[in-house]
């Protein structure tokens, strides 16, 4: 993508995290919860979620809804004309589903890689063991999961960790079965766990960023 020089920082960091500014609600986030907008060869302003663009970024963090009625009052061109010194550029009026689309597959192709390092669990049975002994660092669910099978496998994950009567259960994913089987070349895959914490949060971070983005209608469990 052609992006004029350098993006615009906030603050070095945050500890170790580096910090960027939304520009359209001036806060500022670690820059791993946000997401990067781009301007591609053509002029339109594209997501850039893996942030390997060349040149100024601009960064949002607001929901989907938000950007939407931003897009739909102007606000987000005249953000972005600032954030970009006044480069030419165009604003696609699909913006917000090419976000969902790219948060998404950034999503599914960590799954992707988790699964290929062995880390990533499937299949009721086997993620029940595991979370019974203690070894389950994340779990989620399909969109579509049965809320039997997704609470038997929650009691499961509060027995391992001695935390039962906490409430704690898994993430309710945004995807659906159907999704979830074709990302990851497996047939019915409705439940998911991972074993190693460093894999959950090399997880957590796409997966926070996507529900931010889609808003607070989204259930979400806790990441370890």
């Amino acid at each position: 993508m052609r992006n004029p020089h350098n993006d615009r920082i906030s603050s070095d960091s945050i500890g170790n995290a580096p910090e960027r500014t939304c520009i359209l609600s001036g806060e500022t986030a670690v820059r791993d919860s946000l997401v990067r907008l781009a301007i591609s060869p053509d002029g339109d302003v594209l997501p850039d979620v893996n942030a390997r663009a060349p040149g100024r970024g601009a960064w949002i963090g607001v929901s989907r809804d938000t950007l939407e009625k931003a897009l739909t009052k102007g606000k987000l061109k005249g953000a972005l004309a600032r954030a970009f010194k006044g480069a030419l550029l165009s604003v696609p009026d699909d913006l917000a589903d090419r976000i969902e689309i790219a948060l998404t597959r950034a999503l599914t192709e960590r799954l992707g890689l988790e699964l290929k390092a062995g880390n990533l669990l499937m299949g009721s049975d086997r993620i029940a063991e595991q979370a019974r002994a203690g070894k389950v660092s994340w779990l989620a669910h399909a969109s579509d999961a049965s809320a039997d099978g997704s609470r038997k496998l929650d009691q499961a994950w509060r027995v391992g960790r001695e935390a039962e009567g906490s409430g704690l259960r898994g993430d309710v994913l945004p995807l659906d079965r159907a999704a979830l089987s074709v990302a990851l070349g497996r047939d019915n895959v409705v439940h998911l766990a991972l074993t190693d914490p460093a894999a959950a949060q090399r997880v957590a971070v796409p997966l926070q960023r996507l529900l931010r983005f889609l808003g607070p209608a989204i259930e979400t469990g806790q990441i370890d």
